[in-house]
């Protein structure tokens, strides 16, 4: 499959996954802004659900931004300690906290979200996507790396911002807001490191499957 199709070409042809995962809530058991917000930044490197198992008792602790603000690494991180690079996230915490003060002053950008410590262009997407904001980028989490290539969509690439760089060349960008994670969860659900390709919604203009065959 050639790269550069027309992009009106590709979102016909992914239309099936747009269809099946339009507004499906991101896996992070998010109930607010500030909580997806700080569970995106304790996420990286380490798994939603993880993260999910650990949410509760840390969202009781630090309830809104303004909480987090005056705590301090000491309080902090008994809460996040089994979390991976939990000192690093730590500090990112606090700093975002004392920056942004209140939850209603989060930026719902990606050049004000992506100034926030600990937080890329995923993040900053994976927060657009879910506050339903127009999407300034398309998300490029490890299994979109994983699955857009493998489906032909784009070449070969192990970095998130060249994934991402490629992806919005050739999707038209009424459909940058839901692609991404669409193809985060065809890539959770059924595009596995070992897919299930008879499952697939798309099967029929996957490179992959067509070489199966």
């Amino acid at each position: 499959m050639d790269l550069f199709e027309n992009a009106t070409d590709w979102a016909k042809k992914l239309e099936p996954i747009l269809t099946k995962y339009k507004g499906k809530k991101h896996p992070l058991d998010y109930h607010n802004l500030y909580q997806l917000l700080v569970m995106v930044v304790l996420s990286a490197q380490d798994s939603d659900a993880h993260i999910n198992k650990i949410a509760p008792a840390l969202f009781e602790a630090y309830p809104n931004m303004k909480s987090l603000a005056v705590s301090n690494l000491e309080a902090l991180i008994p809460n996040i300690s089994s979390v991976r690079n939990f000192g690093t996230k730590a500090n990112w915490l606090l700093e975002i906290a004392q920056t942004i003060q209140e939850d209603e002053n989060i930026p719902l950008t990606m050049e004000g979200l992506v100034a926030l410590k600990g937080i890329g262009r995923k993040s900053a997407n994976v927060i657009m996507r879910e506050a339903k904001v127009p999407a300034e980028g398309i998300i490029a989490d490890l299994h979109v790396i994983r699955v857009a290539p493998r489906i032909g969509l784009i070449t070969e690439a192990k970095d998130g911002i060249k994934v991402e760089k490629q992806l919005m060349q050739v999707l038209p960008r009424e459909i940058w807001g839901e692609i991404g994670m669409a193809i985060s969860f065809l890539g959770r659900e059924i595009c596995r490191p070992q897919p299930k390709c008879l499952e697939c919604p798309i099967n029929a203009i996957c490179a992959y499957y067509k070489n199966l065959k």
